[in-house]
């Protein structure tokens, strides 16, 4: 009776705008806990989050049609995370028209606020959110009011008591295994201070992590599940692209030819496609004008589309002897954008799987920031039922 007695006066957790979990596991690996209430309209995402995180009362339906009174049953909410859709602000958007519905939905933060008040808000979204302005009848950014209705939402939160700090973090530097760059907004109405976490992590290079005082960023390479085939071009039904050829041949050029330190690839499955040869490897990418990227960085952002292949060249001697190539798969990309392993993705088919991947928070953002700035709420990192992987 004495346990239910003091978990009634707990503060409680929320997760607006849930998705497949990654905030919300970011919040478990901090508190030892599940977060008490999880919301989105998704029903597949609301699967995958509650097969990871089945202690969460999980609401299925719009942000805006859950009271948030009725929600939290009358419990004090300590965090609140709000994680609204990012697509109509992005600059990934280009010159499409918005939608301001769309653009709008961080509101709901407000509505939380005035109706609950909870100690401490965390916001997160693309860089560009700070350019939050009105939007014309077509659906196009009116330049001269850039920013102006992310200026009127930072005030509504300090007329309600808060004390509203943001900033961009990258989350190579806190243990994922990618560059994502993410706006971050953190409020709080408790007179603590906001508090930013400090890099784990760093460029293996600096001087930082050759002194021993951070770590080096995690690779890519380890998140590679080299038990997968790599079927040779050479053997396809239909022939690649001729883009798709091209981006082949200056990633070989750029990561192999022109590198005097390739990636060496352990002994791999392959079709035919290799034994006593010498295989090296690397990254294309299908977006941006890069040509792709080195395993031995993080990866680069990933999207809600297949968007980057393993590409493997056989080389004996000096001649090319095969050149391999396979997308990455569900599983490498959650394991890219910092899940822990053994986390549950395999909910809907793989289309659903990489866009729900490619919407995620990296779950090391959402940990920093809560044993930041709610160390009281948090357990040492040991105590969580998944295995950290640093």
């Amino acid at each position: 009776m004495e346990y239910l007695n003091l978990n009634l006066f707990r503060e409680i957790v929320v997760d607006n705008f849930a998705g497949g979990g990654g905030a919300s596991t970011g919040i478990e690996l901090a508190t030892g806990l599940s977060v008490d209430i999880a919301i989105n309209h998704d029903p597949a995402a609301i699967a995958m989050h509650a097969a990871n995180h089945p202690d969460t009362e999980h609401y299925c339906e719009s942000v805006w049609d859950v009271d948030p009174k009725q929600a939290v049953k009358g419990r004090k909410v300590g965090l609140a995370w709000f994680s609204p859709d990012c697509t109509h602000h992005s600059k990934a958007k280009g010159g499409k028209p918005v939608k301001q519905s769309i653009r709008g939905l961080a509101w709901i933060a407000v509505r939380w606020a005035i109706a609950v008040k909870p100690r401490v808000i965390m916001l997160e979204n693309v860089e560009e959110f700070k350019d939050w302005g009105p939007v014309s009848e077509e659906g196009k950014l009116i330049k001269e009011q850039k920013g102006r209705t992310f200026q009127s939402f930072v005030k509504t939160l300090e007329s309600l008591g808060y004390e509203v700090q943001f900033r961009e973090l990258a989350a190579c530097d806190f243990g994922a295994p990618t560059i994502r760059k993410r706006f971050f907004m953190v409020a709080r109405c408790d007179g603590k201070k906001i508090v930013w976490p400090k890099p784990t992590h760093a460029d293996p290079k600096s001087l930082l992590v050759q002194t021993g005082k951070l770590k080096p960023w995690r690779t890519s390479y380890e998140i590679i599940d080299w038990s997968i085939g790599v079927p040779s071009i050479f053997s396809r039904k239909r022939p690649l692209v001729e883009n798709t050829m091209k981006r082949i041949k200056r990633g070989i050029d750029k990561f192999i030819v022109n590198n005097p330190n390739p990636v060496m690839m352990p002994d791999i499955k392959a079709d035919g496609n290799r034994f006593g040869l010498v295989t090296v490897a690397f990254l294309t990418k299908y977006y941006g004008q890069g040509v792709g990227q080195s395993l031995y960085m993080p990866l680069h952002t990933i999207t809600t589309k297949d968007r980057f292949a393993l590409t493997t060249v056989c080389i004996n001697g000096h001649r090319v002897a095969d050149i391999g190539l396979r997308m990455l798969q569900p599983n490498e990309l959650f394991a890219g954008q910092g899940f822990p392993p053994g986390y549950t993705f395999n909910i809907g088919n793989k289309t659903d799987q990489i866009r729900r991947v490619g919407n995620s928070v990296p779950p090391q953002f959402a940990e920093q920031l809560v044993r930041a700035n709610l160390p009281e709420m948090c357990v040492p990192e040991h105590m969580n039922k998944y295995r950290k992987v640093n």
